[in-house]
């Protein structure tokens, strides 16, 4: 079946260099001539990536989270006023979100918290958008870390749970090494090897190539 040719649009923001993305179907434009997006992890400058989407006539229509440290959500509370859009996220990373100790904000001299609007179980298929994406369950990084798979367009936004040829710490509040190995060889690595992967930080990889050459499996 010939797959669905959607687009991952980037910025990379913040003290950390925190990939943002917004998803979209090029072919899609509604009735005013704007292309209706989902977002993940807006991590900082929330009015900045609000003004750059309407700028290229972008309406975001969802904000989802795959996990809740601040340099992942710091953006969050603007981008949804701004938008009106609803936060959502897996439903074991609430506390994350709310709790400035647990989400590393308070180590930086701030005090970020969310409450998101929407929370999701491991499995539950995702809609908005004229887009679908499933919610994978990847424990490790954060007890309740995520990524979305968009199986119809092969596309993984993966979080801080597999890097290029790396993954994500495990010395964090409620991280995992176990369970971080454990999500990816059980949850990610079974996928099809020509899936593209989107980190949370650094470059794009694939499935395939991570099982070849990550020197942590």
């Amino acid at each position: 079946m010939a797959k669905r040719k959607l687009n991952v649009g980037l910025l990379t923001l913040g003290m950390v260099a925190t990939n943002f993305y917004f998803v979209f179907d090029p072919e899609k434009i509604d009735e005013n001539g704007k292309k209706h997006v989902i977002c993940f992890d807006p991590g900082d400058r929330g009015k900045y990536i609000y003004d750059y989407l309407s700028e290229k006539d972008f309406v975001v229509d969802l904000i989802l989270l795959t996990h809740g440290h601040f340099d992942h959500i710091g953006g969050v509370e603007e981008l949804k006023e701004l938008t009106g859009a609803k936060v959502g996220c897996y439903e074991k990373e609430i506390a994350i979100c709310q709790d400035p100790h647990l989400n590393l904000s308070n180590y930086y001299g701030m005090n970020l918290g969310i409450t998101p609007d929407v929370t999701y179980r491991d499995g539950d298929i995702i809609e908005a958008a004229d887009l679908s994406c499933k919610l994978i369950a990847t424990p490790g990084h954060t007890s309740g870390g995520c990524c979305y798979y968009f199986e119809d367009a092969d596309i993984l936004i993966s979080g801080d749970t597999l890097f290029e040829e790396s993954v994500g710490r495990t010395d964090f509040p409620t991280s995992s090494t176990s369970e971080l190995v454990r999500s990816v060889t059980e949850r990610l690595f079974v996928l099809p090897d020509e899936t593209y992967v989107y980190p949370g930080h650094g470059e794009m990889t694939t499935i395939g190539h991570e099982k070849e050459y990550n020197p942590f499996f």
